[in-house]
């Protein structure tokens, strides 16, 4: 028992070399370089963090789009259905009309389906920017700790 505990202090400060040893910064004279990537990653973050704020500020306008698309898709669906239903017992003239109500309501599902691409696409582009983010902020927590590691090493 009397082992380990003298054990345990002896590993601690083993594992706090490692970590100091194994940092990209170690000296004083390598705070240049710390502080000019740590100034380009906080860059990224706020670049990052404006897109995404746009991105996700765009958002419910795509979402509000496909709405209105696909509630315009079935509306012309209706419609191109009770006019087909009516050709069926008319004449030519009702046959044109039920053509181009059909070709209308194709034309609002495939505009009803793009716009559902373009949300979808919104949300990947969100998801994207928010791993990028936490990425740079992950790295900006690291640089933080070498930072500090330098100054407790040097006072």
């Amino acid at each position: 028992m009397k082992k380990s505990f003298l054990f345990l202090p002896l590993v601690v400060c083993i594992m706090v070399g490692f970590t100091a040893f194994s940092q990209k910064y170690k000296s004083a004279s390598d705070t240049v370089k710390l502080n000019k990537e740590w100034v380009d990653v906080s860059n990224d973050i706020a670049k990052l963090t404006s897109e995404l704020t746009i991105a996700q500020n765009n958002l419910p306008g795509y979402r509000s789009k496909t709405a209105d698309a696909v509630s315009d898709a079935q509306t012309s669906a209706q419609k191109s259905s009770d006019q087909a239903y009516k050709a069926t017992n008319g004449d030519l003239g009702d046959a044109k009309s039920a053509k181009k109500k059909a070709k209308k309501a194709l034309n609002d599902a495939e505009d009803a389906s793009d716009a559902k691409d373009k949300a979808t696409d919104q949300q990947k582009k969100i998801d994207k920017l928010t791993a990028q983010l936490q990425k740079k902020q992950k790295q900006q927590a690291e640089l933080e700790e070498m930072r500090t590691t330098i100054r407790a090493m040097h006072q």
